[in-house]
């Protein structure tokens, strides 16, 4: 099981009536019935904040001074007790670039932020799309998981 803790620094993330914690879940295990060698038990971080946090986060640990939509940070491989789940690491999201991303692209925030939590969790796994290969296989994963949530593929948006 994964175990989510998450904050919320920005109340915007709660207008709706929007169940953050549900969400979250249904994205992570998702991710986790996409993905060989899944940790039966891991903790993860989620923080729900504005551009400014996410520039800050993004300069400070990546070296670029601007916001972006979803930052991941992989804890790492660590030794642990017999049992005791793995902390994966930490994701984070902006909310005004993550809203203006559904303005321009024509998306729900809904499913815009269901991929972007479902991308955020496989960067903690190790995916990452840096490479051609890399990337096919990221985006493969990602829309088999957002294919169990009913979300269709975000990377053929012109797809019926």
């Amino acid at each position: 099981m994964i175990d989510a803790d998450i904050r919320v620094e920005d109340t915007r993330w709660s207008k709706g009536g929007c169940d953050l914690e549900a969400l979250v879940a249904e994205c992570l295990a998702a991710a986790v019935a996409e993905v060989e060698n899944a940790p039966d038990a891991a903790d993860v971080a989620l923080l729900f904040a504005d551009d400014a946090t996410q520039q800050a986060l993004n300069r400070d640990y990546r070296g670029k001074d601007a916001a972006t939509n979803v930052l991941s940070f992989p804890m790492g491989e660590m030794p642990l007790p017999p049992g005791a789940p793995r902390p994966l690491g930490d994701i984070s999201f902006a909310y005004e670039t993550i809203v203006q991303e559904t303005m321009t692209g024509g998306i729900t925030l809904d499913a815009h932020l269901r991929h972007l939590i479902i991308h955020g969790f496989l960067h903690l796994l190790g995916y990452d799309h840096e490479e051609d290969a890399q990337a096919s296989a990221m985006e493969m994963t990602e829309t088999r998981a957002l294919a169990r949530l009913g979300i269709a593929d975000p990377y053929c948006p012109n797809q019926v």
